[in-house]
This record gives C-alpha cells, sequence and structure tokens, in this order.
C-alpha cells in the first residue's frame, strides 16, 4: 500500500504549532525519514498481525486472512494521515515511480525513496520477528507463484495508483480512507492478496509465516506490479486530468 504527493516542503515549529519553511536539506531528511518509519511501520505491521492471526485463528486461514486484513488497512489509514504531509506517504517505490513519470519527484530523490522504503520494510521484518521471538529474518517458503498470481498483483496495484491518482484529483483529503478500503478490498479479492508493493515484498520474503513469500517468486510479483502500476498511471493520465487554474470541478 501507500499514498502520494500530499503537500510537502514545509515543516512544523514545535514552539508556535506552526507550520514555516525549512532548508531543503532539512525537507529532504524528514521526507526519507518519514518513508523509512511509514514502511517500517507498515511491513511490522503486516507481518506481526499476521503472526498473531495465525496462532489464534487455530488453522483457519480465513479468520487469520481477516484479522491480517484489519490491521494493515487500519495502520494504512493511520500512517498515510500522519506521514503524508511530510513525504507523500509513498511507501511503495511503484508509487514512488509513477510519481517520478509525471514530474513530480526528482530522479534523486525517487531512487532515495525506493532505498529507504526496502530498508524500512526489511527493519520491519525484523522488528516484527523481534516482538514474537522469532529469529529475526528467516527467508520465506511459501509459494506465490503463477499466472493467476502475477495477474492479481497487476490488478491490485492498478487498482492502487488509480484509487491515489483519483482521489488526489478528487478527494485529497480522503487519499487515506480511500487507500486503506482499497487495500482491505483488495486482501479479499485478489488471488495474492494485494501485495501491491515492491518493498513490501521484498520484505515479506524474510519472514517464514503467514504473510511470507518465497524469496524465488517475487521478482514476478514484483515485475507485475510495476507494470500494473505504470499502466494505471497512462489510464489516470486521460481519466483524472490535472486541473487547470480556473477548473472549478464538474459542471
Amino acid at each position: 500500500g501507500g499514498a502520494g504527493a500530499f503537500p510537502r516542503g514545509l515543516c512544523h515549529d514545535q514552539k508556535t504549532s506552526r507550520r514555516i519553511s525549512c532548508s531543503r536539506g532539512q525537507m529532504i531528511m524528514r521526507q526519507l525519514l518519514a518513508e523509512a518509519l511509514g514502511t517500517l511501520l507498515l511491513v511490522c505491521t503486516v507481518v506481526g498481525s499476521g503472526i498473531m492471526a495465525a496462532s489464534l485463528a487455530g488453522g483457519n486461514d480465513g479468520v487469520a486472512l481477516l484479522g491480517n486484513t484489519i490491521a494493515t488497512g487500519a495502520i494504512l489509514y493511520v500512517l498515510i494521515t500522519i506521514l503524508g504531509p511530510v513525504s507523500g506517504a509513498h511507501f511503495n517505490p511503484a508509487v514512488s515511480l509513477v510519481f517520478f513519470a509525471r514530474g513530480e519527484l526528482t530522479a534523486g530523490l525517487l531512487v532515495l525513496y525506493i532505498l529507504v522504503q526496502c530498508a524500512g520494510g526489511i527493519a520491519g521484518t525484523v522488528l516484527a520477528h523481534a516482538m514474537f521471538d522469532m529469529e529475526l529474518l528467516n527467508l520465506g517458503t511459501k509459494e506465490r507463484s503463477g499466472a493467476g498470481q502475477w495477474l492479481a498483483e497487476g490488478v491490485a496495484t492498478f487498482g492502487l495508483i488509480t484509487t491515489i491518482l483519483g482521489g488526489l484529483r478528487h478527494r485529497p483529503d480522503a487519499v487515506p480512507v480511500l487507500v486503506g478500503l482499497y487495500i482491505t478490498a483488495g486482501y479479499w479479492f485478489t488471488a495474492s492478496t494485494s501485495f501491491a508493493n515492491p518493498a513490501v515484498t521484498l520484505a515479506r520474503s524474510f519472514t517464514d509465516s503467514f504473510s511470507g513469500i518465497q524469496p524465488v517468486d517475487m521478482p514476478a510479483f514484483v515485475l507485475a506490479q510495476i507494470f500494473g502500476a505504470l499502466v494505471a498511471a497512462a489510464v489516470a493520465a486521460w481519466l483524472f486530468p490535472r486541473a487547470l487554474p480556473t477548473d472549478s470541478g464538474p459542471h
């Protein structure tokens, strides 16, 4: 999951509670910290809730998936709400790639975003394992392969990007709940349970738990996600044209 393109470039004055200008270096560091922290907490929630749900479900995978779903949708709403104004709340290389393609993210910042998202995601897996007294890193063994799974990841990521871009065009304030609800639905209508995020996919290859994936299956998932994201960006460019300065919405 992840959102994107909230207003950035302002810092928060703790004494006055006002938003103030800050240097470019400070702004970039805050953005990178927000992306790393957000992806860490997202993956920690996905992996940790999967472990907890599986342990409580008594072997019922449907119940375990429901627990995993609720926690993930909830944390996405929280993280996008609090970190969106700082970094855009991407938490997802596919989302960052789309905003780069739209000219809203520089190539240098794109690379940095992807690096911290991947590092934060792996750290999230480590943290979840530590809380449940598991080996900190343990390669996944759950097979997630085949045409249906790859199609599901393309569809899941297409829908995520379309949700983000449509929300930003028409209801920017609703993006956190839109993304949380979309991923909640995606867990259940896609065959892959809607990873829709290369950094999360990488991080989930380091857990041999309910939410894990075999490392060998990861590259195909990532390729499908990127393809779905780019197709969504192209469709959204036509479906949700950017507002002109005098555009007051549909008439």
